[in-house]
């Protein structure tokens, strides 16, 4: 618990030091959110009514599961450049702060970002898409939703064991690599014959907020993130950051 307190002191003061930078994630989560949310109601509502864009709903849905840990701030934008991971991540060491605090300070803004793009997303594509407002109504939508958010926490736990562990350069071929690989399981299930949005709209609809698929992947999430951490601990105190 105190762990926790220490973490959140440290978030807190970050965005009172500097306001702007809450400001510039909302803006941008806004417009990126808005953006993405609007396609993929679209793809959803083609794919509802049977079209055969059935695996660009699912590829739209990975991608967009995939970045919703990811906090749109000016350390995101310039971690390519600057190494913006590493160098933070030196000040925090140089500072008499344990591991233990920033690695809960991680998760805290890896769920922070999780809370404002999951719900900017999910609540666009809900307003724009009668198609899924026909097809589920609330207590369905919001299984739905907190399905493809326990699979954003699955993946949450491994971007922070990488972004502690290599540089910039590397954590960005890491993301592309993560990226390709989801995108190509959404190949093979659509080679099978399945699609995995349509398969989480139909356990949502007929289990509700009660869903078996959604208490799964919430919980295996939140697990997967406490055992990723756990490794990410051990490599952070062994890590070179010169």
């Amino acid at each position: 618990m105190t762990t926790l307190k220490h973490a959140w002191v440290i978030v807190r003061s970050e965005f009172h030091g500097d306001r702007l930078k809450l400001l510039w994630a909302l803006l941008f989560s806004m417009v990126f959110m808005g953006y993405f949310s609007a396609i993929t109601g679209m793809v959803i509502d083609d794919t509802l009514t049977g079209s055969t864009v059935r695996m660009l709903s699912d590829v739209l849905m990975i991608t967009m599961i995939l970045m919703l840990s990811i906090s749109f701030s000016r350390r995101t934008m310039k971690y390519l450049s600057e190494d913006s991971y590493t160098r933070m991540l030196a000040y925090m060491r140089a500072l008499p702060v344990p591991v233990e605090v920033i690695l809960c300070k991680r998760k805290l803004n890896a769920l922070f970002a999780i809370a404002l793009n999951g719900t900017l997303y999910f609540s666009l594509i809900y307003w724009l898409s009668p198609g899924i407002r026909s097809e589920l109504p609330v207590p369905a939508y919001l299984a739905f939703t907190f399905t493809w958010v326990g699979f954003s926490l699955l993946v949450s736990g491994l971007y922070i064991v990488i972004e502690f562990s290599v540089s910039g350069k590397a954590y960005f071929w890491s993301m592309a690599i993560i990226m390709i690989l989801a995108i190509g399981a959404t190949g093979l299930v659509y080679l099978a014959g399945g699609n995995m949005m349509l398969a989480s709209a139909a356990v949502s609809k007929e289990w509700g907020l009660g869903s078996p698929l959604m208490w799964g992947a919430l919980v295996l999430g939140l697990v997967s993130l406490q055992l990723f951490s756990k490794w990410t601990i051990h490599r952070l105190k062994s890590r070179d950051l010169v």
